[in-house]
């Protein structure tokens, strides 16, 4: 046996007894790695503590009613400074801000853009994350166009006989009865600008502003400014004028984004199934969306610094990204980002630096 042989062999033995004894303590490894694990998500009582000034975006749902395993239901999260907002709650966003290590109880405030199902089928769950995170005896404030007084009452009449069973097991401390719920702020926009400041502080504005999404009635996109970084939110939308406006010089436009060619496929398979109603249902799906191309002129138009594509239709596979943009970036030259849910984007209040990555 030559030399090379013996040490593979030796090699191969050691691997096995290592294998060996890893599998006979497994329990105790397995005990050891989830000790780890909670002394992670615990070490930090506060995930903001570490966050240096300024805006940060947390893209907590990027996908549309075609949810794939890296594109939940619409969700974004914003902390500007130490504060925290929501902007919709799709399927599946408690999980993901639980995935990013953000804590809900820390939540100043929901806002919606409207109220297709894939936009609020998360709601009832994170009222109650929410509401169990806070211990706070005020509902967590809930801002949205016409018609969320009637969506929100209907989530706490689902949710009336668990809020009973909460309180009984943990008693009136823990889950005070009065901050169950939400506190419907509904609103509505001026005929005259169809825009209207819903928070506005010298370091912090959030303004809600019309967009065209027809025939649902009264969307909203919103504009979020901290100190003077900015980030503005489309909803769901075609193209509109109101889009260019409100993101002139914003440092981040996040847009919906719907591949016409992709979309296509996914049509064209449908009817080759068979499957012809599901194939008309989405024939007349991009009439109210935007593809990547046109939100790449409205970034340009409005020269923001960075475009994301979410609301992603239809779901993008790792990879498959510049497929996706198209031409987009013939026509917009700064980056653009095609986002996927657990996306961080930090923007310092000082300087004009962007900072793409996953939550830390």
């Amino acid at each position: 046996m030559t030399r090379f042989a013996k040490l593979a062999l030796w090699f191969a033995v050691l691997v096995g007894a290592l294998l060996a004894a890893a599998w006979w303590q497994r329990a105790a490894i397995g005990t050891h790695l989830m000790a780890r694990e909670i002394e992670t998500l615990t070490a930090n009582a506060d995930p903001f503590a570490a966050l240096p000034d300024g805006l940060h975006v947390g893209l907590c749902g990027t996908g549309s009613p075609m949810q794939d395993e890296r594109h939940g239901g619409p969700c974004t999260v914003v902390v500007a400074g130490k504060r925290m907002f929501m902007f919709d709650a799709g399927s599946g966003s408690v999980r993901s801000i639980g995935r990013m290590r953000l804590n809900l109880g820390q939540a100043e405030a929901l806002f919606f853009t409207h109220y297709h199902s894939d936009h609020i089928d998360g709601t009832g769950e994170l009222l109650l994350q929410s509401w169990a995170q806070r211990g706070d005896a005020k509902p967590l404030p809930v801002y949205g166009p016409p018609g969320l007084e009637p969506m929100l009452q209907g989530f706490s009449q689902a949710y009336a006989l668990d809020k009973g069973w909460r309180i009984a097991h943990h008693g009136e401390k823990n889950f005070p009865p009065a901050g169950f719920g939400a506190q419907a702020r509904p609103f509505e926009l001026p005929a005259a600008t169809r825009r209207v400041a819903l928070i506005s502080e010298p370091d912090l504005e959030i303004v809600a502003f019309a967009v065209e999404h027809e025939p649902v009635t009264d969307a909203v996109g919103y504009r979020i400014r901290y100190k003077n970084r900015v980030v503005v939110l489309s909803g769901d939308t075609r193209p509109s004028a109101a889009m260019v406006r409100e993101a002139q010089g914003a440092d981040i436009l996040v847009h919906e984004a719907l591949s016409l060619k992709m979309f296509g496929m996914l049509q064209n398979g449908l009817s080759k199934a068979g499957r012809s109603r599901l194939a008309q249902i989405m024939h007349d799906v991009p009439s109210y969306h935007t593809t990547p191309e046109q939100a790449a002129e409205i970034a340009a138009q409005a020269g923001v610094k960075l475009l994301v594509l979410s609301h992603v239709i239809p779901p993008v596979p790792r990879g498959m990204e510049p497929a996706f943009i198209g031409d987009a970036g013939r026509i917009y030259k700064g980056p653009i980002h095609v986002a996927a849910d657990g996306d961080w984007i930090t923007l310092r209040a000082a300087g004009t630096a962007l900072q793409v990555g996953q939550r830390p």
